[in-house]
């Protein structure tokens, strides 16, 4: 294959008739090797009145190691805490989920639905069917920007300390703080060429010291330090970038499946119809808020039927990734994504050996604005091609 591109391996889960926790949807799953080497799935279940719970199930293989379905094994997460409930609902909500290999520990990263509105809280486990709730994460300001008391979710964290922005060892989150306006059904209202500010629209890299990590695991919730890491730059993500998988080792970095939104074509800001993608980012081994790699388009888009129609129209949004070293394929990844917020598929990505060109990366100018007009300037790719050999880098 001649660059990043997913092909479609089919329908992997979709809610269970007569089961009442899924009956509005089984979709953004988080997935991971467990202890036993098996993979699961970490599902959002949707029940009445859009009250989600975290299920577990293992994901079944045919002869040929593709993934064929699951098997349903319970709840991993039931919202209970005052920051998962809210006046008539409530949830937890579409997890990630990481072996971190410093903490010798699982960590979740989830969207509670909480009455201020979505924030990230936190979970570790041991074992993937008992999880220790952190909370809610909290981030220390950042050149005035106040990211605590604003909507964030689709985290995720890094298997091993990273450097921060002063070069020492951290935990790190992906994250995407939902500032006042940045959402995609209120980008869709200023017509293109727009204006974005860049620190409000972008997907961020914050870092917890691991020395305070070893000391006490709540304070993996306590980011400290920022890096700004990217932000909307072609067509297909003009309206909102925003996490997806968690990063997993390739050969050239790290890579981490991201989505981007945009407004269908014929579509009005009266009646604004938005289509979800996802994308490709290759972060820098030693350095991973710098992006080696970006897809110029989408790698996966809404084309099938199930992608085109469900709870939310026209949506394919990847939150869990597979590198097959069970098959001794290192450069080889399954992806699982929601199709329409409604059910769940899986597509298989084949690293190429060399890193194609790629979009731009962009650049924040003096006044912390960007148009997206596809003339940012390209990161460079000091790094040297990573020999993978065979290890997992979520176990």
């Amino acid at each position: 294959m001649a660059g990043f591109q997913l092909k479609r391996l089919g329908l992997i889960m979709e809610p269970e008739p007569g089961n009442p926790l899924e009956i509005e949807g089984v979709l953004n799953p988080a997935g991971v090797r467990g202890p036993d080497g098996q993979y699961y799935l970490f599902p959002r279940l949707v029940a009445r009145g859009n009250y989600s719970r975290i299920g577990i199930a293992r994901v079944k293989f045919n002869k040929d190691g593709d993934p064929t379905g699951v098997e349903r094994l319970g709840i991993a997460l039931e919202p209970k805490e005052d920051y998962e409930l809210r006046p008539g609902g409530g949830g937890c909500e579409d997890p990630r989920i990481t072996y971190g290999e410093d903490l010798k520990r699982y960590v979740m990263t989830y969207t509670a639905l909480s009455p201020k509105g979505p924030r990230i809280a936190l979970a570790l486990s041991e074992d993937l069917f008992h999880w220790q709730r952190l909370g809610l994460a909290t981030f220390c300001p950042y050149e005035g920007i106040e990211f605590d008391g604003v909507d964030d979710k689709d985290a995720s964290i890094f298997p091993v300390a990273i450097p921060n922005s002063a070069g020492q060892p951290a935990m790190a989150i992906l994250h995407r703080p939902l500032f006042p306006g940045t959402r995609p059904e209120e980008t869709v209202c200023n017509p293109a060429p727009r204006v974005m500010d860049l620190h409000r629209e972008s997907i961020w890299i914050s870092y917890c010291p691991l020395s305070e990590v070893d000391a006490e695991p709540y304070y993996l919730s306590h980011f400290t330090c920022h890096n700004r890491l990217a932000s909307p730059v072609a067509d297909w993500e003009r309206l909102k970038i925003g996490g997806g998988t968690p990063p997993m080792l390739c050969q050239h970095g790290w890579l981490v499946i991201y989505h981007g939104v945009c407004d269908l074509a014929g579509s009005s800001i009266d009646k604004p119809e938005l289509r979800y993608s996802a994308g490709a980012l290759v972060l820098s081994l030693k350095h991973p808020r710098h992006i080696r790699y970006r897809s110029p388009e989408p790698v996966l888009t809404p084309e099938s039927r199930q992608e085109r129609i469900g709870a939310v129209n026209n949506v394919v949004f990847p939150t869990a990734i597979d590198r097959r070293d069970d098959l001794g394929l290192p450069d080889r990844f399954d992806v699982y994504y929601g199709m329409a917020d409604n059910r769940i598929g899986v597509a298989r990505l084949d690293v190429p050996k060399i890193l194609p060109p790629g979009a731009p990366a962009d650049r924040p100018s003096s006044n912390g604005s960007l148009q997206i007009d596809g003339r940012s300037q390209t990161e460079n790719r000091a790094d040297a091609p990573i020999t993978i050999n065979g290890g997992s880098s979520s176990k």
